[in-house]
């Protein structure tokens, strides 16, 4: 099982984004953990690498496990922050970065348990959200479980 971590870092009613050029979808900043690293050190360090800046306010938003089908399951652990230290870099390995506004974020081509995720972390709820995305190999949503307080799953669906 694979761990990954992201953040959902928000400033001035925009998401920073990063485009994929893989399939040209969109998601938030983060990568694969280390051994050894906690949650938080990798987003930390992930962040950092993929955009030059270094969240100083990160709070665990959500927990959840993506599985492939036939092939691969995930754990996402994501983050939301809206402080950090640095500078935004230009250009990065990994994709295009893009400040997007939170009344556009969740129209942007992506994946959908990802939809869910950001959604939740710009309502800024107090509630950790857990669950679990089950895919096809080509990342269509079959079905998804949330866990958590009635009215926030009913929010969610």
């Amino acid at each position: 099982m694979q761990r990954v971590t992201n953040a959902v870092y928000i400033k001035n009613n925009h998401v920073l984004m990063l485009k994929k050029p893989k399939r040209g979808w969109y998601g938030t900043p983060g990568g694969k953990m280390e051994p050894g690293e906690s949650i938080k050190q990798s987003v930390l360090r992930e962040f950092e690498e993929e955009t030059g800046l270094l969240l100083t306010d990160a709070k665990l938003s959500s927990a959840f496990t993506f599985v492939i089908e036939d092939e691969q399951e995930w754990m996402l652990f994501t983050f939301v922050a809206q402080a950090s230290t640095g500078q935004l870099l230009e250009e990065t390995p990994e994709g295009e970065l893009e400040w997007v506004p939170f009344d556009k974020v969740l129209d942007l081509p992506m994946a959908e348990g990802d939809r869910r995720i950001i959604k939740h972390a710009i309502s800024d709820p107090e509630y950790v959200l857990t669950g679990t995305f089950y895919y096809t190999q080509d990342y269509i949503l079959q079905k998804e479980f949330i866990d958590g307080p009635s009215e926030l799953v009913a929010e969610e669906e």
